[in-house]
């Protein structure tokens, strides 16, 4: 039997949060605030005896002139992905509901891990003068049933978005990301966890004062700073300052301890800042700035500790240091940041991606020309 899908409040939607140890931060209701390109709505999955089972945050981007919608659920939605009749029992209802709303094409990105690979791994595949790509690499272990969530998937039509690029990434959400366990370690287990060199520059950040501070709405412009010149640096686009000031509007709003910014001064001058966000026992540095004066100092690794010592305080069961690249190309440029996260020792971990379905096989063909140009 399906379940039946509808719309819920955000009131509901977030007690359902609130009885999951881990739910994307994209799959909050407040998240939708974040995004006001986009409408967002939230629903759920209800049994015969009214039992919410499964939610989702659902944002809804009109096609221009059209009454139509590109509806996405980033990292979601939080539904049991390893049933049996996943298709007719979740999937289908999923899709009936949105194509009442208005959409031509569904893209959701399944929160089920494929593979990892730990640190030893990682640094392993770096090493190989052959390897070209993380996917390629051993992993330390899979998940059972991926495969057939996959395999399902597929059968009813949807599409899998490749991982693309020269970097590994695609449009959307990461594919791959770097993760630090923390369920049943200590702090000094996990400090012992660190390469040597990390410890080594904790230690020099200490000794050279380095101050890690907890700050607010009014510090975001110090953070912009830095971000805008580690855009340049590291050649990506920045968002706009009113991002930022959007998402912890409407993130602390829901919760207090839901965005937290971090800032490393040395000297009177702010050299590192980082956001961090919580639900429930999942923990992720969300965004990072630094400044290439006085890196000696090693402000980014003592502002990584500081927010991995709160995380571990707030009972953190994993701390995720968000997306890697999958390429192990020399020349990239983004490897210095996988080198960077795989000194954390914990693992990367490959989740089963993003998924389309086209609900009008028209309209998503031109939504898929419209993208590729861009």
């Amino acid at each position: 039997m399906p379940l039946r899908l509808q719309a819920i409040t955000r009131e509901e939607h977030l007690a359902f949060i609130r009885t999951r140890p881990s739910i994307s931060h994209m799959q909050v209701p407040s998240w939708g605030d974040v995004k006001p390109d986009w409408r967002a709505e939230s629903v759920g999955w209800f049994e015969e005896d009214g039992r919410l089972v499964g939610a989702g945050l659902v944002l809804l981007r009109p096609l221009p002139k059209l009454k139509r919608y590109l509806a996405y659920l980033p990292e979601g939605p939080v539904i049991d992905w390893h049933a049996s009749d996943l298709a007719v029992r979740w999937l289908e209802p999923m899709l009936a509901h949105l194509k009442g709303r208005g959409a031509f094409s569904v893209k959701m990105g399944p929160p089920v891990v494929v593979r990892r690979w730990n640190a030893e791994a990682v640094k392993a595949a770096i090493a190989d003068p052959g390897a070209r790509w993380l996917r390629d690499a051993e992993a330390t272990s899979h998940e059972p049933g991926a495969a057939g969530i996959a395999e399902r998937l597929r059968r009813m039509g949807w599409r899998q978005t490749e991982p693309g690029g020269e970097d590994g990434f695609a449009a959307g959400q990461p594919r791959y990301v770097f993760q630090v366990p923390f369920a049943g370690r200590s702090l000094e287990q996990i400090r012992q966890g660190l390469n040597q060199q990390w410890r080594r520059n904790i230690k020099k950040a200490e000794k050279a004062g380095v101050k890690v501070v907890q700050g607010g709405y009014d510090d975001l412009p110090a953070f912009y700073e830095l971000y805008t010149e580690t855009a340049e640096r590291d050649r990506f686009i920045p968002r706009p300052l009113p991002y930022f000031q959007r998402m912890w509007t409407a993130l602390t709003a829901e919760d207090p301890n839901r965005m937290r910014l971090y800032l490393a001064h040395h000297e009177g001058e702010v050299l590192a800042a980082a956001t961090m966000l919580t639900v429930g026992e999942h923990i992720w540095y969300s965004y990072g700035a630094s400044t290439s004066r006085r890196r000696e100092v090693q402000p980014s690794n003592a502002i990584q500790w500081r927010m991995m010592t709160d995380a571990h305080e707030l009972g953190a069961a994993v701390y995720d240091l968000r997306g890697i690249t999958d390429t192990l190309d020399e020349s990239n440029h983004l490897l210095g940041l996988l080198r960077f996260k795989v000194g954390t020792g914990g693992e990367a971990v490959e989740y089963l991606g993003e998924w389309d379905f086209p609900l009008n096989r028209l309209l998503h063909k031109a939504l898929d020309l419209y993208m590729a140009r861009r």
